[in-house]
């Protein structure tokens, strides 16, 4: 990058991902210092060796941003052993199956293994109907990842869980308005009917008697 670049001549791009042609080291390093980014060696191999003008800074955060992203995406299955045998009885094979059930809905992958034992190892068929039909019985959440198959005086099959969409969420109804309640109405104010003056009679005016002589 910049000045670790001792090649004579470069193929350059620019910024923008335009081929700028081949150029000259120092001019390509005069180009990417005059618009303010790096010049970075994205082909050493190539001839004449490719370059481009770009921010390494910003380069190499992208990059971390995509290699995070891509590590999260991805998931470290770890493998759970699941042994049977081809006596094993009906009740034991099926809690043989809620194991390997608790395992796959956990994320793990399952190998089931059938043990043979001395000439047990001649009815291989026997083995083979266990192994599908316990793969039957799970078909819903794993399918086969390894087909059964016979190493030695076992015979593995390997399940891998189905990993499912996610179901989409509901959209949740929004809020009900409270209703308003109605304004009570205001009562006409009633008149009062006018109260009667008591009527007053006129006063009688008292005459005077003349004075006596």
């Amino acid at each position: 990058m910049n000045h670790m670049i001792r090649v004579p001549r470069v193929r350059l791009i620019g910024p923008e991902d335009e081929q700028l042609g081949v150029v000259t080291s120092d001019e390509a390093k005069r180009m990417a210092r005059d618009s303010g980014y790096d010049l970075v060696e994205i082909s050493p191999t190539a001839d004449p060796p490719v370059c481009r003008i770009m921010d390494y800074g910003k380069f190499k955060y992208e990059q971390k941003k995509k290699a995070q992203e891509s590590k999260k995406k991805q998931h470290n299955f770890t493998v759970k052993e699941v042994r049977v045998r081809p006596k094993t009885g009906a009740h034991d094979i099926e809690v043989k199956i809620k194991r390997a059930r608790t395992f796959l809905e956990a994320g793990d992958k399952v190998q089931l293994t059938v043990l043979f034992r001395g000439r047990e190892v001649v009815h291989a068929r026997i083995g083979m109907n266990i192994l599908e039909d316990i793969a039957h019985e799970l078909a819903e959440i794993a399918k086969v990842e390894r087909a059964p198959r016979m190493e030695g005086k076992r015979m593995h099959m390997i399940l891998t869980p189905i990993r499912r969409p996610a179901p989409p969420k509901k959209a949740s109804a929004p809020p009900r308005k409270p209703m308003k309640k109605p304004a009570p109405q205001e009562s006409a104010p009633q008149e009062s009917a006018p109260q009667e003056s008591a009527s007053q009679e006129p006063t009688a005016e008292t005459e005077t008697p003349p004075p006596s002589e």
